[in-house]
């Protein structure tokens, strides 16, 4: 998870970079901010994800892990959308804000972020060891 908050952060600069030009290109300073304000909301959803997953690992080999990562995580992911709902509100009300620029870093991070956290997550070393014999195992005793 520490990687995909790095790799999250790297791409969310090269959001930002793109989607600040597409912003001053279309609306002077305003696209600019609206492009940071959209990129940085982009950024911050997901980040939360991977930092309440590696909050909530500290609690491994804990007899009650699963209970307290489960809570800590859809506890958070509650808040999270609440609060996303409205920030977006609130956002997309301001009289300065470019609308298209906005909704485009915000679909650009979130596009980006899918891509990391699969990239990431698909190089990931996993154990895959079991004690189990399963029928038709040539090594299982009878």
């Amino acid at each position: 998870m520490r990687n995909v908050l790095i790799w999250s952060a790297i791409m969310s600069g090269a959001v930002l970079v793109v989607t600040g030009v597409i912003g001053v290109i279309v609306g002077g300073s305003a696209g600019l901010w609206s492009a940071v304000l959209g990129t940085v909301i982009g950024f911050l959803f997901p980040a939360l994800t991977a930092a309440t997953i590696l909050f909530a690992n500290q609690f491994f080999g804990t007899p009650n892990y699963l209970t307290i990562f489960f809570g800590v995580f859809m506890g958070v992911f509650l808040v999270k959308i609440i609060a996303f709902i409205i920030a977006l509100k609130i956002v997309f009300g301001l009289d300065w804000i470019v609308p298209g620029v906005l909704y485009g870093a915000l679909l650009a991070t979130a596009i980006g972020s899918i891509v990391v956290d699969i990239a990431v997550i698909a190089k990931m070393r996993i154990p895959a060891v079991s004690d189990i014999s399963l029928p038709g195992d040539d090594d299982a005793e009878v």
